[in-house]
């Protein structure tokens, strides 16, 4: 694949998490896979609205999704992504110390 396409492909992923209530959600989803009624309370906000992050987020291959019975259960497809959120939040302390500074 070509170095370009790469580019790019990070470039939606990236794109998918750039929202506050979509980092929310992955958070959440990082302690097991939950049910949309579990997920809008966390994420906050109308439950059409947390569908619309749940969708970016499953369209981006960060999440995957399966109905259990009546209800529909979201988890992390690739766990690793937390790494990443731990990568930024790690970039946000050394901004902070240095702000103090």
């Amino acid at each position: 694949m070509a170095k370009e396409k790469i580019y790019h492909l990070h470039a939606d992923i990236l794109k998918a998490l750039a929202h506050p209530i979509r980092i929310k959600i992955v958070e959440f989803l990082a302690g097991g896979e939950q049910c949309v009624c579990k997920i809008v309370p966390v994420a906050g906000g109308e439950r059409t609205g947390v569908s619309k992050h749940l969708a970016i987020l499953t369209k981006a291959g960060i999440l995957s999704s399966r109905k259990k019975g009546l209800f529909v259960c979201y988890s992390l497809k690739i766990k690793s992504v937390c790494n990443f959120l731990t990568c930024c939040e790690n970039v946000i302390a050394e901004q902070f110390k240095e702000k103090k500074k």
